[in-house]
């Protein structure tokens, strides 16, 4: 007598394993919230750090002072380095030389432009760039909320994990079945009922069985393709998650940035936005390029900068000089107009600085949806592979069941 109508003995393991997967995930949510907005508050933190420099000037006190007496008063909402920023300033240091001694406050990006701000004496005037600079974040939270955790947790590891058990437990029983050889195996009892007295009937044909001996001799490679993806998708949230300074642990991501076009374009902005400025407060052109360069923190870059500036010292000028920091030519064009226009190099190349800035825009959103919609596509390409490999050798046992 079954005195186990219930089958506790086999509800109870299901049960205690779900309430600790739900362990898990509560436990793991509120660190998963810290990462994701880890860029969110880095950018928050940086215009609240710009807002007070404004606000500093616009009241005509001393940054330093200002910066002081905010940490001083208490406030926390600059973030736990905002203090050792302020007690570097209260040991003399000049405002760029505290922000380079403080590297985990501010993106060096911004902080290279608040330096060449204070060589040329006005600090107001590198702050468009900066928040323009910050601007961009907003595109890669986006980008990355919308598409690229969606994929990195939940598609690809599901796809992967559905690939793995099916090719490494599921298919080998099939294909054993399909030759008349695991009928009696334990966990497919149910097929005794096609058995008769002169042995097993051969339930899979060539035709039923064909997709999954291709998956059961290709599970490997598929496997490796799909955890490579996988791999790729998790190097891809950790340069979100890590921020600017992740090329110092990653130094090929430097020249990947370089080299992908939406960044190029975001380098090449922020270098002729500042370029302009330092050229409008007079500041001597290998100087002003060095600076500008510095902007981007991105060493294929500078390397580049660095040939306009070997050019500049042997009296190249600098609209020929340029052309190898912008392959089409364009930004050496532009620049010519604006040595011959009377409005000044910023203003002349504003309406540039705009276009790099919305094909920028348009090119990372082109890319973030082509490389979802493959990315989707072929994951479900290898589920509906299985599935249909499947229910094909059902339909053949089936058919053998009514032929029987």
């Amino acid at each position: 007598m079954d005195t186990d109508p219930y089958n506790i003995r086999w509800f109870a393991p299901g049960a205690i394993s779900f309430l600790v997967w739900m362990d898990v995930a509560i436990f793991l949510l509120p660190l998963v919230h810290y990462l994701l907005t880890l860029p969110m508050r880095r950018a928050e933190r940086a215009r609240l750090f710009l807002n007070l420099i404004e606000s500093a000037i616009g009241q005509g006190r001393p940054i330093e002072e200002t910066l002081i007496s905010l940490t001083r008063s208490g406030d926390l909402s600059m973030g736990k380095q905002f203090p050792v920023l302020a007690s570097h300033l209260e040991r003399g240091l000049p405002l760029g030389a505290a922000l380079e001694s403080t590297p985990r406050f501010l993106p060096p990006q911004i902080t290279a432009m608040l330096k060449a701000g204070q060589q040329i004496g006005d600090l107001r005037r590198v702050l468009p760039a900066c928040r323009q600079l910050l601007k961009d974040g907003l595109s890669h939270t986006r980008g990355a909320m919308n598409y690229l955790l969606l994929l990195a947790f939940v598609i690809t590891p599901s796809s992967l994990c559905v690939l793995a058990f099916t090719s490494l437990a599921a298919l080998p029983k099939l294909l054993d079945i399909s030759a008349g050889t695991g009928a009696s195996d334990k966990g497919f009892h149910f097929l005794n009922m096609f058995f008769n007295d002169t042995g097993p009937v051969k339930l899979g044909t060539v035709d039923s069985t064909v997709g999954i001996q291709f998956l059961h001799n290709h599970a490997l490679l598929l496997i490796g393709i799909q955890f490579a993806l996988l791999l790729l998708l998790w190097h891809a949230v950790f340069l979100y998650i890590g921020g600017p300074r992740v090329v110092y642990w990653v130094p090929i991501s430097d020249w990947l940035h370089f080299h992908l076009p939406w960044r190029k374009k975001r380098l090449q902005r922020d270098f002729s936005t500042l370029l302009a400025v330092l050229l409008d407060s007079g500041v001597p052109e290998p100087e002003a390029v060095a600076l500008a360069a510095d902007s981007t923190a991105n060493t294929t870059f500078r390397r580049r900068a660095g040939r306009v500036i070997e050019k500049l010292r042997q009296g190249v000028k600098l609209t020929q000089a340029v052309q190898s920091l912008d392959d089409s030519g364009e930004f050496a064009w532009r620049l010519a107009n604006a040595v011959h226009g009377h409005a000044g190099f910023l203003q002349a190349l504003a309406g540039w600085h705009e276009s790099l800035d919305a094909k920028a825009f348009q090119q990372e959103q082109a890319a973030a949806h082509g490389i979802t919609s493959a990315l989707v596509l072929w994951s479900g390409l290898v589920v509906g592979a299985i599935a249909i490999s499947v229910f094909m050798f059902l339909v053949s046992i089936t058919n053998a069941a009514v032929l029987w």
